[in-house]
């Protein structure tokens, strides 16, 4: 990668940076709230709401309702909503992001999810220390290691798949952002048991740190990558004359597209 390359893109995108890193901060800071709010045996809701599954749930619906909010504010608009470096990755191999662009989007999405629980650690590190909330780690579940990556390779095809499907859609694409966090909601409620439910290795990462736990994070390295990339060939083996035309989550807004962009093309 050229110097010149590096120079240019930090030099004209690092707006965008510094969204992708706020937002992803924002989403672990709304994950490990809400997390304390349902889990830690101090809340009334957690008193509340004894069955686990519905507890999920909700926790679920309120991460779907914070991705909504990310992807579709302005700045959400401008950055194109990655918070999540294989999403970046993915579509850098998809050709529609520099690589200069990846190398400082992942970079700004491992700081902000690590800054923003390092920040809300000052504050409460008793609460979210505490074994049911542990800082919201993703680690395996009781059905072991195997399970979990089976978990992630699924959910992260199954999220990919569905984000080129409905993005590359010109009647559907401002929708994109709606279809993601149904998603998130659902993978939360049902495959969270499996893995935690990751997808997103700065998000799993920041939560380590914080906790001191590192168990299997391997695993939320490899297996959110390995099923975001198959999701990707199998839509450009399967799409025809249908293409990626950029990056972003959704392009139907008024920001300017920091990526290598051919949503003109869109049909």
């Amino acid at each position: 990668m050229p110097a010149t390359a590096v120079t240019s893109a930090l030099r004209t995108h690092w707006p965008e940076y510094l969204i992708e890193a706020a937002g992803l901060g924002a989403f672990m800071l709304s994950a490990l709230g809400f997390t304390l709010l349902l889990e830690h045996p101090a809340s009334p809701l957690r008193v509340a709401l004894p069955d686990a599954f519905l507890r999920r749930a909700l926790i679920g619906c309120a991460m779907g309702a914070t991705l909504i909010a990310l992807v579709y504010n302005p700045l959400g608009q401008r950055s194109g909503a990655h918070f999540n470096p294989v999403f970046t990755l993915t579509f850098l191999r998809l050709g529609r992001v520099a690589p200069a662009d990846a190398l400082f989007y992942a970079a700004a999405q491992f700081a902000g999810a690590a800054a923003a629980v390092a920040l809300l650690a000052l504050g409460c590190a008793m609460a979210l220390g505490d074994a049911r909330v542990h800082y919201a780690v993703t680690t395996p579940g009781a059905d072991g290691v195997a399970a979990a990556f089976a978990g992630e390779v699924g959910i992260a095809f199954a999220q990919m798949l569905l984000v080129l499907l409905v993005s590359n859609t010109k009647r559907l694409n401002k929708y994109t952002g709606v279809f993601a966090a149904v998603g998130v909601a659902i993978y939360i409620t049902l495959e969270a048991p499996l893995s935690g439910m990751s997808m997103n290795p700065a998000r799993t990462l920041a939560s380590a740190l914080g906790a001191r736990d590192f168990t299997a994070l391997w695993l939320y390295f490899t297996a959110p990558l390995i099923g975001m990339l198959l999701a990707a060939e199998l839509y450009l083996r399967a799409a025809g004359a249908r293409r990626v035309h950029c990056a972003k989550l959704h392009h139907d807004n008024t920001q300017p597209c920091p990526f290598r962009c051919g949503w003109g093309a869109a049909t």
